[in-house]
């Protein structure tokens, strides 16, 4: 693997990291984690979603959705309702919708002063590279 390819990696991680930190501290003084407001945020786009589906979307284990979702339910901002088959339905409650949008404000505000070096063109060009990104399929077995 060349030099460049893995600065490359590390500073796409960087900014991930650094994203991270910085919401989760500011996400904290409104007394939601960034794991948990990152599972509101997704429950509100799928509403309606089972918790493996949803394990996916938040990039957890079913697992650990399963804990994550049971802390959101005492702290008031999820309800579950019975699903297809054996399946849990989620929805936000209105603390939760209320949190998802406080945080929603403290996103934009990390996301726009972290975007702020680059120009409206330089932050097209660089979603349209990481668009092409993601959509690559990686073979798993594929070691090169």
């Amino acid at each position: 693997m060349s030099t460049q390819l893995e600065e490359l990696g590390l500073a796409i991680k960087k900014v991930q990291s650094r994203h991270h930190r910085v919401l989760d501290d500011r996400l904290q003084r409104l007394g939601v984690s960034l794991v948990q407001w990152n599972a509101l945020r997704e429950i509100d786009r799928n509403p309606g979603s089972n918790a493996h589906r949803l394990a996916e979307l938040t990039f957890n284990s079913d697992q650990a959705f399963g804990t994550l979702t049971t802390r959101l339910l005492r702290l008031g901002f999820i309800e579950r309702e019975a699903g297809l088959g054996r399946a849990n339905a989620h929805h936000l409650t209105a603390s939760g919708k209320a949190m998802l949008a406080e945080g929603k404000e403290v996103m934009r505000a990390v996301l726009e002063a972290s975007f702020a070096p680059l120009d409206d063109e330089e932050q097209t060009t660089l979603l349209e590279i990481l668009g092409k990104l993601l959509d690559h399929p990686l073979d798993d077995d594929d070691d090169s």
